[in-house]
């Protein structure tokens, strides 16, 4: 190998010893552009984490901004909640009061339209002490009876028919049966006591005789 001449000294060469060297100061400069952009790219990192920062500042006070909302909201929801559950029981306790109130008195209308007939039967009682015209109490007697007819059937009070009907369990309770030519099996041949209708309800059946 030529070497200029040279001879190599022992051990380590000359060329050996400047490669050595410049690979070193290569290495070296090879470390210190790769350290130089670490700290760019620090410096630079570091530049943006003051945006990063307000980002963050700006999602925390959204949120909190969200919470406040929400929690204003359920305090109004509540607050709501209990003025409904106050009018409610406020409504419960009337609507209570007042179908007490009605039980107490719902035959109040009906015992003040009775008034005239217990008046008129009260005078009746009083008339039939003196009188000996039994002719003329009879016939008042029945004006009284009619009268009362009249107001209950203002109620909805109306009697069952009954003789010539065919019988109804519904309608009608047999306590006899009897032979009859007159009628057709299973018919109403003699009411023993009136049975009425309040509105379109069977209050109180016919008591009768049905024929077989």
């Amino acid at each position: 190998m030529n070497w200029g001449g040279k001879t190599p000294p022992s051990g380590q060469t000359e060329w050996e010893t400047k490669n050595t060297q410049e690979s070193k100061e290569n290495l070296t400069d090879t470390v210190e552009e790769i350290l130089s952009e670490a700290v760019q790219e620090e410096e630079v990192g570091n530049e943006s984490s003051p945006e990063q920062d307000v980002s963050l500042e700006e999602k925390i006070l959204t949120l909190q901004a969200e919470l406040d909302q929400t929690k204003n909201q359920a305090e109004e929801y509540y607050t709501h909640l209990q003025r409904l559950q106050a009018e409610f029981d406020n409504y419960r306790k009337r609507t209570q009061k007042e179908k007490e109130d009605f039980a107490k008195y719902a035959s109040e209308r009906v015992v003040e339209g009775l008034l005239p007939v217990l008046d008129n039967f009260e005078r009746a009682v009083e008339a039939s002490k003196t009188t000996q015209d039994m002719k003329s109490f009879s016939q008042g007697v029945e004006m009284i009876f009619k009268q009362l007819q009249g107001i209950l059937a203002k109620e909805g009070l109306a009697a069952i028919e009954a003789v010539g009907q065919p019988f109804d369990p519904n309608l009608h309770e047999a306590v006899l049966q009897v032979d009859s030519e007159d009628y057709p099996e299973s018919t109403v041949v003699e009411e023993l006591q009136k049975g009425y209708y309040l509105k379109e309800k069977v209050i109180r059946p016919s008591m009768v005789k049905v024929s077989r």
